[in-house]
């Protein structure tokens, strides 16, 4: 089954094919996870297989909604799906927008709910291999700082977001909001 997600298609929300939205740099709504150990967040990789930026560094997860999906019911299918994590508080920090090319000729054009939940470190993994090869726990001014010196190891949205949408997702963490 092909995956349709919601997009934006001469003003009006409708469902269109997840690689035509990609191909066509069309606007469509996403979530973004980030799972917080205090100052630390839950980063991952993204598996080799993936259809873009693959290998690249990423916030916990992220992904787009079915169509017809609650945001919030989303960010936790797919915590679930990629990283076997189930049963935290996902805390909702607003809508962000931004457009990147991610490569291959596919465009995210993304107007992200974001989600923050707090977690322990030792929180239990089962990573799904089709969408993540590896994660790491890494404190925030580390992860600007990496994202600073090897920006090409990270995706475009976690460079955006750490760049640009900073203190929208991580205040209330950080104790700064």
């Amino acid at each position: 089954m092909t995956a349709m997600i919601p997009a934006w298609v001469d003003g009006t929300l409708t469902p269109v094919e997840k690689l035509s939205v990609h191909e066509r740099g069309l606007r469509h709504k996403a979530v973004s996870v980030f799972v917080m150990d205090g100052p630390r967040l839950l980063i991952q990789q993204r598996a080799a297989s993936k259809y873009h930026t693959p290998g690249l560094w990423a916030n916990t997860c992220c992904t787009h909604p079915h169509w017809g999906e609650d945001d919030a019911t989303c960010a936790a299918r797919r915590l679930e799906e990629e990283l076997g994590i189930t049963g935290l508080t996902l805390r909702a920090r607003g809508t962000l927008e931004y457009r990147a090319d991610v490569g291959g000729g596919l465009i995210e054009h993304e107007v992200v709910e974001v989600f923050v939940a707090d977690a322990a470190a030792d929180l239990p993994l089962t990573l799904n291999p089709e969408e993540v090869q590896a994660t790491r726990w890494i404190p925030l001014d580390r992860l600007a700082a990496e994202v600073a010196e090897t920006p090409a190891q990270f995706t475009p949205w976690l460079r955006i977001y750490m760049r640009d949408h900073h203190a929208a997702i991580f205040g209330e963490a950080t104790g700064t909001a």
